[in-house]
């Protein structure tokens, strides 16, 4: 874990993006899932006043918005994006300026399971949503987020763009590229002629790694299960490419996206990639190696000969350079320090009875907050 830091609720934060969000009032679909759990845990660091809107916790499974105490930490909604009356009052509730849009079904097997909830979710979940923003008043910035599978998957080796063809062989990664149709339509037809008027982008992120993520058929979270049980970890598909990245990377370019497409919706209302450097992406095996070095101990069983489910793609990486030259973002943590990062998260949550996820994750946030200044992101510059 990193250490030596102190609680961010109590340190003082003076770069871009707090001096944008403090006081600011913020609502996040998904609040209840990873990676909301870790964005509102930011924005709230940042001085936002934060809602959610979401699913309760999945039952059987630990939570890292129970662990974060969210539910008396932000102004929290629980419900299902698929009941529209649900999600309008959410929204009308709270009247957010900014909303990021996080909540989906986002399992790629799941999706062959259940197509008509992840196509419901994802598709009509998102309609009802920018329906919902239509209504309210406050609305000024909307971040849609998707996903790097959103793009006609050829498995060739060159990093998609966000001006590539949209596509997707599975219901999940069909969902998001829908999804970015779906957010696109809405733009054009609905918000860009509002006055005052709403800026509404979309962002793509590769795969994102991180402590707290507890989900099925996710490839941390089934190393750790494995590894505390003493088993070695099955790997289906050990050759396969990722563009691999620590959750706060993806985090930190959603907000900064949300503060340059506040002042500027015209310019910045678009669709945007964030990912790794090309360093960043490796095989499914490359991870793998490097999380049982981090953790210490394990093995792993190859299952590829055996391994008879659905199509998964093999070949995956994103360009970036929009983000970087216009948003001024970068990534910040290359894979080792990704891989590490997050299985030092597990292995001291594993170790101890007294962990607190709370302050594992306030400590690395303030890491990435120092790393970035270091790095030179524009966001972690200091605010003016």
């Amino acid at each position: 874990m990193v250490r030596g830091h102190r609680s961010l609720e109590a340190r003082v934060v003076t770069h871009r993006l707090a001096k944008f969000f403090d006081g600011r009032s913020v609502l996040v679909t998904g609040h209840t899932g990873f990676k909301g759990a870790w964005l509102a845990a930011w924005l709230r660091r940042l001085g936002a006043r934060v809602s959610g809107f979401a699913l309760p916790p999945e039952a059987g499974r630990p939570a890292l918005f129970d662990e974060l105490d969210l539910a008396s930490r932000v102004s929290s909604h629980l419900g299902d994006l698929r009941d529209r009356e649900a999600v309008a009052a959410a929204l009308g509730a709270e009247q957010p300026e900014i909303v990021f849009h996080l909540a989906a079904q986002s399992l790629v097997r799941r999706s062959y399971r259940d197509p008509l909830e992840t196509w419901s979710t994802n598709i009509m979940g998102t309609a009802h949503l920018l329906e919902a923003v239509r209504a309210t008043p406050s609305v000024r910035t909307v971040v849609v987020v998707t996903s790097d599978k959103c793009y006609e998957n050829r498995e060739w080796d060159l990093a998609y763009r966000e001006s590539d063809a949209l596509g997707g062989h599975d219901p999940y990664s069909a969902s998001k590229g829908a999804q970015e149709i779906l957010a696109t339509s809405y733009r054009r037809s609905f918000l860009d002629g509002r006055d005052p008027r709403t800026g509404l982008a979309t962002a793509r992120a590769g795969n994102v790694i991180g402590g707290g993520d507890w989900s099925e058929d996710r490839l941390l979270p089934d190393i750790v299960r494995a590894l505390t049980a003493g088993e070695a970890v099955p790997i289906r598909r050990p050759g396969a490419v990722r563009p691999w990245q620590h959750v706060l990377e993806p985090l930190a370019g959603y907000l900064a996206l949300a503060m340059h497409l506040r002042g500027d919706p015209e310019t910045f209302g678009n669709a945007w990639n964030f990912g790794p450097d090309p360093s960043g992406s490796g095989t499914v095996r490359e991870v793998v190696e490097q999380a049982l070095e981090s953790w210490g101990s394990g093995s792993w069983t190859d299952l590829s000969s055996r391994d008879d489910g659905p199509h998964e793609a093999g070949l995956l990486r994103l360009d970036c350079s929009r983000a970087m030259t216009r948003l001024d973002w970068r990534p910040v943590l290359d894979r080792g320090r990704a891989v590490d990062w997050t299985l030092s998260w597990y292995r001291d949550r594993a170790g101890s009875e007294s962990f607190d996820a709370a302050s594992a994750i306030d400590a690395q946030i303030a890491a990435y907050e120092e790393a970035a200044t270091a790095a030179g992101a524009g966001w972690a510059m200091p605010a003016r």
